[in-house]
């Protein structure tokens, strides 16, 4: 038996890379699909030096708050606890931090910034700039500066329901 010849139609095949309208209409889309252009911006500026976007994290969370143990900072990154061990093998590995036991608690492990580790993080502040300049080119500094804003009063709405939800365990892909 013949298969029925698929249907005839006007339009012409969308160009590859062509977002739908509709889509275009949704946040969420938008959202994505910018997070994705910019992780592969700083994944493109991290990765020469060894480093990936959690390493950053972990490194600017130190910088911030002074030593943590790695429960603490598990629980603040919301990051999953062999994922946040990775992390600081790796920084550790690199000399960009030191993990000691706590004298009162050995089970606790704190993690503190090396002097490397500041320094490697202050290098990285321009590289990570101009990468994100990259990304934001469309936009004056005026608009660059209202994006940033409404973007971490969303940001701050999310980890406000993240707190109210509970202990952290939401595993982040690099």
């Amino acid at each position: 038996m013949r298969q029925p010849s698929p249907p005839v139609t006007d339009r012409a095949p969308r160009a590859g890379g062509a977002t739908p309208s509709r889509v275009l209409g949704l946040n969420a889309y938008l959202v994505y699909a910018t997070g994705k252009a910019a992780r592969r911006a700083l994944t493109d500026t991290l990765s020469p030096h060894g480093l990936r976007m959690w390493h950053l994290t972990v490194l600017a969370m130190l910088d911030e708050a002074g030593p943590l143990s790695k429960g603490d900072l598990a629980a603040r990154l919301d990051m999953n606890q062999s994922d946040l061990t990775r992390t600081v093998t790796d920084l550790d590995t690199a000399g960009y931090v030191e993990c000691a036991r706590d004298p009162l608690d050995r089970r606790r492990i704190e993690v503190a910034l090396t002097p490397a580790g500041g320094l490697t993080l202050a290098r990285l502040d321009s590289a990570v700039s101009a990468a994100e300049a990259g990304l934001l080119t469309p936009l004056s500094q005026a608009e660059r500066d209202r994006f940033a804003s409404l973007l971490r009063r969303v940001h701050a709405h999310l980890e406000r329901e993240r707190a109210d939800d509970g202990p952290a365990g939401t595993v982040h892909g690099e």
